[in-house]
């Protein structure tokens, strides 16, 4: 790297007034009184993204005490809260006179603690990776600006926010704290044959639905039923209470607007850890649980979906199925066989968002359109085969359709937000009045053929690229590494694809760091590897060696998050 410059004040006002493209003699290792700036990518004019750099201080500089990062856990939480600190104060001391003034720039964060490339802790030191917007007015450099910037906000900056001593220590505690919490009740719930956990006492109602932080106005906290109370361990050996969500088929219902879709969504975020205050604390589901739905229109690339559907009058083979527009019960069926696929052990389902026809059949279709010309199977007949052959539990949110009460293990109601178990109830409700839909379940849910991406051909021009390396050539055209644009979409070449339904993404550097992963698979793929060896392998490197792995630019690893196993499976098969 060299030996760090000093000169910076004096470098910056002499730049003021040239050509912004002077700016690139900011490219390198700065030394600032106690810590490092390292200029790894200089934006190329004022309307460019902004610069990439990072800034490290010595561990012993920050001052932060080994009990809050020690362990690979610790280092997350901490991370994910100094990222957070690093944000408010870029924001409250930045510029605020507009775009020429410039800006210092870290990801934004949402309410989950999630294992970031933001904030890099080593044994030597605690890096920030983030970016700076350089003043300019029009195309001309403002080097007294920059100096203001570089100098004299950016080192006030860090001392507000990377210094333990300014930070406030109790709030890092709880942060740290409650991440080694969620985690500890989350590796208790296989051993206890649960799927999910609610905390008595955790609010799970949001502020808006575009608003993720907690209701504070009238929510009502949650509440287990007695007979489905169970009694976990936090980190510290001290004991939590809540409902436990069994394994095997559970329906939930309840009228309208009485939180049974609330309760799904936050079993649905329950496969990540929260921040405290977030009142989803302790709502803690299996790391691998996967929320379905219906999606008209979705890519599915050789997909099993001989489950649920079969039998095409086109005769369509079922077992590698594919289409560029799939209808909703197709997509759903090939979503449930891909979620399995990946490993999931629990899939989380709301009629509202399934497709009818793959759902239920009522007795008068059954009796209209025969069975052998019907060559759809529809979820209820499969939800029971599909724990006993699998080992994969569901819970199902419904209010319009009885059928799943026939097959429900457990039944949970829940009436203003408060929950009850209602599955004696729900057996003599079926006993008394059978169900129009007229349930056949299976007795096995079958085998499904795996994914096997082929190995690409040096002649069509690779289209994955290794770190910090080129894309091939197809056709004259040269394809750049695939990127994340936005939460909903990843853009590999000229083709957009469409992940704005996988409603368990909740950061925009998650899928970003898919879009890498999915160049990798690309990369790697020989024609015998299968999707699930391909993926593990790469998450393992990613989990082992840090999503630095996944960078393009050498130093700077961009805005990344750590993605489920599930969510590279599912941008895979969309792909078109």
């Amino acid at each position: 790297m060299g030996t760090p410059r000093t000169d910076l004040a004096h470098v910056l006002t002499r730049l003021e007034g040239n050509s912004y493209g002077a700016y690139k003699q900011l490219k390198g290792h700065w030394r600032m009184g106690d810590f490092e700036l390292i200029v790894d990518r200089v934006q190329s004019d004022p309307y460019a993204p902004p610069s990439m750099v990072r800034i490290r201080v010595p561990r012993r500089v920050a001052g932060i005490p080994g009990h809050l990062m020690n362990s690979a856990a610790q280092r997350i939480a901490a991370g994910d809260f100094l990222t957070r600190a690093f944000g408010r104060a870029a924001r409250d001391l930045g510029p605020d006179g507009g775009k020429g003034s410039g800006g210092i720039f870290v990801v934004h964060v949402g309410q989950e603690i999630l294992q970031r490339s933001s904030v890099l802790i080593d044994h030597a030191a605690i890096e920030v990776r983030c970016e700076i917007a350089l003043p300019a007015a029009g195309r001309r450099i403002k080097g007294r600006a920059a100096q203001r910037l570089l100098t004299e906000v950016l080192p006030s900056v860090v001392k507000r926010s990377l210094l333990f001593r300014n930070l406030d220590a109790a709030a890092f505690d709880r942060h740290v704290r409650g991440y080694l919490d969620a985690e500890h009740v989350r590796s208790q719930l296989a051993a206890r044959a649960l799927v999910a956990f609610v905390a008595d006492g955790a609010v799970l109602p949001r502020a808006s639905g575009h608003r993720d932080e907690p209701l504070t106005d009238h929510a009502v906290p949650f509440e287990s039923p007695d007979n489905l109370r169970v009694t976990l361990t936090l980190s510290d050996g001290t004991e939590v209470s809540g409902l436990g969500v069994p394994e095997g088929v559970t329906v939930i219902v309840g009228g309208g607007y009485h939180g049974k879709s609330t309760l799904l969504q936050a079993l649905e975020r329950g496969v990540y850890d929260h921040v405290p205050g977030d009142g989803r604390e302790l709502v803690i589901t299996r790391a691998d649980a996967m929320a379905v739905r219906a999606e008209d229109g979705r890519a599915v690339r050789e997909t099993d979906v001989t489950p649920f559907i079969n039998n095409l009058p086109t005769g369509a083979d079922t077992r590698r199925f594919s289409t560029t527009n799939a209808s909703g019960s197709t997509s759903q069926a090939a979503s449930i066989t891909e979620a399995v696929e990946s490993g999931a052990t629990v899939l989380l389902l709301d009629e509202d968002t399934c497709a009818t026809n793959l759902m239920v059949r009522d007795q008068r279709m059954r009796a209209l359109v025969p069975g052998e010309r019907e060559p759809i199977t529809p979820f209820v007949d499969r939800v029971g085969a599909l724990y006993r052959d699998k080992g994969v539990s569901t819970v199902l949110v419904t209010g319009g359709s009885g059928a799943f009460l026939d097959v429900a293990d457990l039944v949970i109601a829940m009436d203003a937000y408060r929950a009850s178990d209602v599955t004696a109830r729900a057996r003599q409700v079926s006993a008394d009045i059978p169900s129009g839909e007229q349930t056949r379940p299976t007795e096995i849910f079958g085998e499904l053929r795996e994914h096997v991406p082929a190995a690409t051909s040096k002649d069509d021009g690779a289209r994955g690229v290794r770190a910090g390396g080129r894309g091939g050539e197809r056709g004259g055209y040269r394809e750049k590494p695939a990127r994340g644009r936005g939460l909903g979409t990843i853009q590999r070449g000229r083709e957009d694809v469409d992940v704005s339904a996988l409603s368990q993404l909740v950061d925009p550097s998650q899928t970003e760091a898919i879009a890498r992963l999915l160049d990798q698979i690309d990369r790697t793929a020989d024609g015998r590897e299968s999707l699930n060896e391909l993926v593990d392998r790469l998450m393992t490197d990613v989990e082992r060696d840090g999503l630095d792995v996944l960078a393009h630019h050498r130093g700077h690893p961009g805005h990344l998050a750590l993605p489920r196993r599930q969510e590279v499976h599912a941008a895979y098969h969309r792909r078109r």
